[in-house]
């Protein structure tokens, strides 16, 4: 697979893989189905790996460890911190807050380190900016860690513009990464330009739209009992059924190409600049394959200005979070 660039040091395949859904929020799998998708995405090329200690919390990050076990030269490894994790509780019951604290920052990228088994994490990013700790004091801490030789790029997660200037004057910010995709198109107004402009990668999760764009979630009925995705404004009954237009129409442009929803609308996302990177979730092998086959797509000028009119910004029923995971969200 193609490799695209992460600011001016690190380098990752075209197409990423986020891990999350592996075992968390999505309901997980058996860990040997995990690892046997991990193995298959190194021998194709999606060699980007992304996680975070909240995953889990703690067992995503334990689960790519034993998975890359004899391959760490084939990998880059991205995971996060920034979230009080609490003792008790299930999955998201144990988010409780936020911290970045820079004492905070040593403590988990210590533990992350021992979880992944591996001596350096190529991506440590914030998973939320802390209203309570200046950013400067937090990506002073993270570059402490970069000088240590325990983290080698930096980045930021759900980061606005300003925030973002702030934090690459301290320390050159490789990556931003973002909910982006034809369903949740903000970054497109200030941080897009603002990472072009600065030279940062910018990484879109949920590029499918936490699966809606692949087209095979259509009631709600069809999500387990607990999945994360029942908490969420868009993944409401009513949302749903007024969104189904949309997606029949973004099905029926992939038939024409032969190709299927997720991979028109990977290759969407690809096409928005090289600076770019995906990480779409897939806990079974054919959703890998068919996500990185996306990569392999050539869009024309006509293409996307068709997919730009089908899709349009602002005909989305329902809100990507609910208020009160928005108000996490910087900028």
């Amino acid at each position: 697979m193609d490799k695209r660039h992460l600011g001016t040091e690190l380098a990752v395949s075209a197409m990423g893989l986020g891990c999350m859904g592996m075992s968390f929020a999505y309901g997980g799998q058996p860990e040997a189905d995990s690892i046997r998708t991990l193995h298959r995405a190194v021998d194709i090329g999606v060699t980007f790996l992304d996680t975070a200690e909240v995953y889990g919390p703690y067992e995503n990050e334990e689960l790519i460890g034993r998975a890359i076990k004899g391959m760490r030269e084939r990998v880059v490894i991205a995971t996060k911190f920034g979230f009080k994790i609490s003792d008790h509780g299930h999955g998201t019951e144990r988010m409780i807050g936020l911290d970045s604290r820079p004492a905070h920052v040593r403590a988990v990228c210590e533990a992350s380190l021992k979880r992944l088994g591996v001596d350096a994490i190529d991506l440590f990013y914030q998973h939320r900016v802390d209203p309570d700790v200046p950013i400067e004091e937090t990506v002073g801490a993270m570059a402490d860690l970069v000088r240590a030789g325990k983290v080698r790029t930096l980045g930021l997660s759900e980061v606005g513009a300003a925030t973002l200037r702030r934090a690459h004057a301290v320390h050159p910010i490789a990556a931003v990464q973002s909910e982006y995709s034809l369903w949740s198109r903000e970054p497109e107004a200030e941080i897009l330009p603002t990472c072009r402009e600065l030279g940062i990668g910018f990484v879109p999760y949920s590029p499918l739209g936490r699966g809606l764009l692949t087209g095979a979630i259509r009631e709600r009925e069809s999500l387990a009992a607990d999945d994360f995705r029942r908490t969420l404004p868009r993944f409401e009954a009513a949302n749903l059924a007024a969104n189904r237009p949309l997606l029949d129409v973004l099905a029926a442009m992939a038939a024409d190409k032969s190709m299927t929803p997720a991979q028109l609308a990977l290759a969407w996302v690809l096409h928005q600049g090289e600076f770019i990177v995906p990480i779409p979730g897939a806990r079974k092998i054919r959703h890998l394959e068919e996500n990185a086959a996306a990569a392999t797509v050539t869009l024309s000028t006509e293409d996307l200005a068709a997919i730009e009119r089908a899709m349009p910004k602002e005909g989305i029923s329902g809100g990507r979070y609910t208020a009160e995971a928005l108000a996490l969200v910087d900028g």
